[in-house]
């Protein structure tokens, strides 16, 4: 999935200036972070209509985004964002730049597949249940999968799905993982029906 969006450098700094910008203008305030060692942060506008769009796509937290600055187009991913408790209104946004070479760590949306077809459902009627919905993975952005998916065509009642047990895209570790089997959580299980 490709998302761009286009952004221009701002001077005007501070939580008054971002809320005139947001005010006068509908842009919303973002920085830009990260990236070789002695980048700066950079500040940055972006037109809300178009940053909202973008936000409502799947993928939109666990793609890579091409920024648009000033005719210089800059990789980033989404560490942080801030919206209204109120309002349709993404507030501020935190990029963190991306390189060829320097490994991320972001969560990434769990996609269960099989579930409707898995005997231990269909035929046994078992129910499923999700513990997660996304996990923190490490990789280089050139590697980045939009989701991490489960089959649970063959996991059978009282089964359960560990994080150990997810088939990753080559160079894509879970963080948890190497933090030692403790840390090998589940995410799904399929408990019997009352019947069974």
């Amino acid at each position: 999935m490709s998302i761009s969006l286009n952004a221009e450098a701002r001077d005007d700094l501070g939580k008054g200036a971002s809320r005139r910008l947001r005010r006068l203008t509908g842009g919303t305030p973002a920085i830009v972070f990260g990236g070789a060692k002695n980048r700066k942060p950079q500040s940055v506008t972006l037109v809300h209509k178009d940053l909202w769009k973008a936000s409502e796509t799947a993928g939109f937290y666990s793609s890579v985004i091409t920024l648009n600055i000033a005719g210089k187009e800059e990789p980033v991913i989404v560490k942080d964002i801030q919206r209204h408790p109120a309002k349709n209104e993404i507030q501020h946004v935190d990029f963190l730049r991306v390189t060829k070479s320097n490994l991320i760590n972001i969560l990434v949306p769990l996609r269960f597949i099989n579930e409707a077809s898995a005997p231990a459902i269909k035929i046994q009627g078992g129910t499923v249940s999700h513990a997660k919905s996304e996990v923190e993975i490490t990789c280089l952005a050139a590697n980045l999968p939009e989701c991490l998916t489960i089959d649970m065509q063959d996991v059978a009642i009282g089964g359960i799905v560990h994080l150990s047990d997810i088939v990753l895209p080559k160079g894509v570790t879970i963080r948890a993982l190497r933090l030692g089997d403790d840390h090998n959580q589940a995410i799904a299980t399929i408990s019997g029906s009352k019947g069974s």
